[in-house]
C-alpha cells in the first residue's frame, strides 16, 4: 500500500509541476524554459509569507497572482515579439530564467530558505501511516486538473484557446483576439507554475536554483503529452511509477533520471508521444 501511495502522490506532484508548462505550450507552441524560474518565484512567495508571519496557506493565492502578473509582463515585453521566431523565443525564456534566478539571489542570497510545513503529521490509509501533506498534494493535483479541464471545455476563454490551437489565422478571422488569448494563457501558465512552487516547498529545499531540477522532468512530460491534458496525466502516472520503483528497488540516482530516459524512448518510438495523432 505504501508503494501505491508513493506512486500516486509522485505522479500528482509531477502533474502539478508540469501543467503550467503544458498550458503555455498547448496554445503558444513555445517551450517556456523560464518555467523553473516561476516555480522558484512561487517558493519564495512562501518564504516571504512566512517571514511576514502570515498563514502559510496564503502563499498559494499570493504565488498564483504574483506569477500571473510577472508572466503577463514577460509575455508582453519579451515573448510576444518572438512568436514567429520560436527558437529565439526559447532562448529568450532561457535567458529570462537566468535573470530571475540572479534577481532572487540578489534579494534573498544563495542560502537555503526554510518555510513552515503547510500540513504536518500522518494519516492512516488502509492500515498504513502516510504523510498527510503528500495526500493533500494528490488532492491539489486533482482539483487543478479538473479546474483546468473545465476552463478549456466550458468557458469562452477555453473555446478561444482551442480555436487558436487549431487554426490561429481562422480564429483571428472570426474575430477572436488571439493576442489577448495568448496573454491570458501565459499568465495562467506562469501562475500555475508559481502555485506549484509553493506546493513543492515542504518536499524540497528552497534556493535560487531549485526550479532547475524540476524543469527537465516537466519539459519531457510535456513533450510526451504533446499538448493533451489527459496524455499528461497518463505520462505522470506511468513515469512517476517508474521513478518510484527504480528509486526503491534499484537506485535513487537512476530513479532521478528515469523520466528523461523513458520520455526520450517514447518520443523515439512515437514522435507524438501519448497524444493521439
Amino acid at each position: 500500500m505504501l508503494l501505491i501511495l508513493d506512486i500516486m502522490t509522485t505522479a500528482a506532484i509531477l502533474f502539478v509541476v508540469a501543467i503550467g508548462l503544458l498550458a503555455i505550450f498547448g496554445v503558444l507552441k513555445i517551450i517556456n524554459f523560464a518555467h523553473g524560474a516561476w516555480l522558484t518565484i512561487g517558493a519564495y512567495c512562501a518564504v516571504v509569507t512566512a517571514q511576514l508571519g502570515f498563514n502559510p496557506w496564503l502563499a498559494l493565492p499570493l504565488a498564483f497572482l504574483v506569477g500571473g502578473a510577472l508572466g503577463g509582463l514577460a509575455e508582453l515585453f519579451i515573448i510576444r515579439p518572438l512568436y514567429r521566431r520560436p527558437l529565439d523565443a526559447i532562448l529568450a525564456t532561457w535567458g529570462l530564467g537566468i535573470v530571475i534566478g540572479q534577481l532572487i539571489t540578489l534579494g534573498f542570497g544563495r542560502d537555503v530558505q526554510f518555510t513552515p510545513n503547510l500540513l504536518s503529521g500522518t494519516v492512516t490509509v488502509l492500515g498504513t501511516d502516510y504523510s498527510a501533506y503528500r495526500l493533500v498534494a494528490l488532492a491539489a493535483a486533482l482539483v487543478i486538473g479538473v479546474a483546468f479541464a473545465a476552463t478549456m471545455e466550458g468557458t469562452r476563454l477555453g473555446l478561444s484557446a482551442r480555436a487558436v490551437i487549431m487554426n490561429e489565422t481562422l480564429a483571428r478571422g472570426l474575430g477572436i483576439d488571439t493576442a489577448r488569448v495568448r496573454l491570458i494563457t501565459f499568465m495562467i501558465g506562469a501562475g500555475l507554475a508559481a502555485l506549484a512552487g509553493v506546493l513543492l516547498t515542504p518536499l524540497t529545499s528552497v534556493d535560487p536554483t531549485m526550479g532547475v531540477g524540476w524543469l527537465i522532468g516537466a519539459f519531457m512530460l510535456v513533450m510526451v503529452a504533446n499538448g493533451s491534458l489527459l496524455a499528461l496525466a497518463i505520462a505522470c502516472l506511468l513515469f512517476g511509477a517508474a521513478q518510484v520503483l527504480i528509486s526503491t528497488f534499484v537506485s535513487p540516482i537512476l530513479g532521478s533520471i528515469a523520466i528523461a530516459i523513458l520520455a526520450a524512448l517514447v518520443l523515439r518510438v512515437s514522435p507524438k508521444g501519448f497524444a493521439r495523432a
